[in-house]
Parts: C-alpha cells; structure tokens; sequence
C-alpha cells in the first residue's frame, strides 16, 4: 500500500478503503460520546437544580476532587493519558459550575418574586 505525498495524488484504493472504515468508526464513537455528554448534562441539571432549591453550593470540591481521580485511574486502566482525562474532567466541571450557578440564580429570582419582595432582576 502506497500513497502519494502531495496529498492530492493517486491513494491506493484498498488505503483509501480502510481509511474510510477508520473513519466511520471515528465518526460513530463521536455520535456516542456527544450523546453521552447530553445524558450527563441531563443529570447535573437536575443535581443544579436539587442544589439551588436546598440552597447547597453550586461547586462541591471534595466531589470533584474523588471524580478526578476516579477518572484518571479510568483513564490509567483504559490506556487513555490520566493528565488528559482530567483535563477533560475539569472542563466539563467548569460548565456543570456554571449551569448550576445558572439555575441558583433563577430559583433564587423566581424565590423573591413568589415571596413578594423584588427580584434581583428587578
């Protein structure tokens, strides 16, 4: 199997095949790694939303603390790098912080309307 380096050349047909089935592989992982997010999303919103009505803090560091290195020894296991799992980890935690700040704040705008005072909004 033989390929051109002008990247515009003549590719083996049977490379060009398995390039394909690459690919598609690739493509598919990908297709389930975003509907797992979605799932995972799905959860943390209902853990912001749980948090903001018993006024809990929308970060719990002990948490993600154990999280991380639950995931790097995934990671470890799974012969993925642990330092770009947890990288991976820590970007997802910033925006799971940030939707629960999100909801904290309207659970708490929509607590003062309900309870006659003006809203932090208002």
């Amino acid at each position: 199997m033989t390929t051109s380096n002008t990247g515009s050349g003549d590719v083996d047909p049977a490379v060009r095949e398995e390039l394909a089935r690459l690919r598609d592989s690739i493509d598919n992982i990908d297709a389930a790694v975003v509907h797992m997010l979605a799932e995972r999303f799905k959860a943390t919103q209902q853990v912001g939303h749980l948090k903001a009505q018993h006024q809990l803090p929308p970060a719990d560091p002990a948490r993600e603390a154990r999280q991380i290195e639950r995931l790097r020894s995934l990671a470890g296991n799974a012969k993925l790098d642990p330092a770009f799992a947890e990288k991976f980890l820590n970007f997802i935690i910033a925006e799971v912080i940030r939707h629960h700040e999100r909801i904290a704040e309207t659970v708490e705008n929509t607590t003062n309307t309900v309870n006659g005072r003006p809203s932090a909004a208002d």
